[in-house]
């Protein structure tokens, strides 16, 4: 795994003008708002039934994770959330949802060790 692959830390510099301290700021309150999303997806994975409901909250949810992670650089998440999102608006099965959520938690996991490596 590439260190760019979790943080692409350039580019992201670039988008908040070179203000380190602020995008330190991001990193940390994106931290917060993943680990949020993933309570929400997790939850509704648990649901007995694949329902149009439990589609939308997993879709959303890994949405704002999409959007967020591409503003950020942050590939693995940005690639990972789109996956599961786009398999949730095609209501895919359980397991597909489920191997989906576990690559959003592997490149979670990923983030939280390089916020982890960087002081965030």
């Amino acid at each position: 795994m590439a260190t760019s692959d979790v943080i692409n830390w350039d580019e992201a510099m670039e988008q908040v003008g070179d203000d380190e301290e602020f995008l330190r700021e991001l990193l940390g309150d994106f931290r917060s708002e993943v680990e949020a999303q993933l309570v929400k997806i997790d939850e509704a994975l648990r649901a007995h039934a694949l329902t149009p409901e439990m589609y939308h909250v997993v879709a959303r949810a890994a949405h704002v994770v999409k959007g967020a992670s591409s503003n950020l650089m942050c590939g693995q998440l940005r690639i990972a959330s789109s996956k599961l999102e786009q398999s949730a608006h095609q209501s895919a099965s359980r397991d597909c949802l489920l191997l989906q959520y576990q690559d959003l938690l592997v490149a979670m996991n990923n983030y939280r060790g390089m916020c982890d490596h960087l002081g965030i």
